[in-house]
C-alpha cells in the first residue's frame, strides 16, 4: 500500500455543535453534509476529514468502536503568521471551541496556541517557520538547507 491517507474521520458525539465550530469558527466549507449523520471538509490535495456522528459510526464499526471517543490525538495546521494563529485560536473559541493552551512561543522556534472543538478533538493552530510544501506537495520540516530525510534518532 502507498504511504498515503485520503480520509481522516472522526467520531462526534454532537455534530451540530462539530458544524458549527468548523464552519463558523475556522470558516471551513464543506465538501459534503449529510445532516445527523456526516460532515465530510477537504483539507488537502486528495485529503478528507470527516466528522462522524458517533452513534452512527458505532453502528458502522457494528459495535466494535464500543464508546466512540478519542484519545491522544491532535490535529495541526500551520498558518502564515503568529498573528493568525491569535485570530484562528480566538474565532475558534468564539465559534464553541475550549481554549486548551494560549497562543505562546514554542519550543521548535514557532508560535502556537490548542483549541478543542466542542467535542473533545484538539486543534494546534501553529506558526512553524520550519514548515512548508515544495512543489510537488512534498512536506519540508527544518531550515531549507536541511531538506534531507533523516532517519529515526539522528
Amino acid at each position: 500500500m502507498e504511504q498515503k491517507v485520503h480520509f481522516i474521520t472522526l467520531a462526534t458525539p454532537d455534530l451540530d455543535a462539530a458544524r458549527a465550530f468548523y464552519r463558523g469558527g475556522l470558516g471551513w466549507t464543506p465538501l459534503l453534509d449529510v445532516p445527523g449523520e456526516i460532515i465530510f471538509f477537504q483539507v488537502a490535495p486528495g485529503v478528507v476529514l470527516g466528522l462522524f456522528d458517533a452513534e452512527k459510526f458505532v453502528e458502522d464499526m457494528h459495535g466494535t468502536a464500543a464508546d466512540g471517543k478519542l484519545g491522544g490525538l491532535t490535529l495541526s495546521a500551520n498558518v502564515p503568521t503568529p498573528a493568525d494563529v491569535d485570530a484562528t485560536v480566538r474565532h475558534a473559541v468564539e465559534a464553541g471551541g475550549t481554549l486548551v493552551k494560549p497562543p505562546q512561543a514554542a519550543n521548535f522556534g514557532g508560535y502556537h496556541g490548542h483549541v478543542a472543538d466542542p467535542n473533545g478533538v484538539i486543534w494546534e493552530i501553529c506558526h512553524n517557520p520550519g514548515w512548508r510544501l515544495d512543489d510537488t506537495g512534498q512536506v519540508h520540516l527544518g531550515p531549507v538547507e536541511a531538506d534531507q530525510p533523516r532517519e529515526a534518532g539522528a
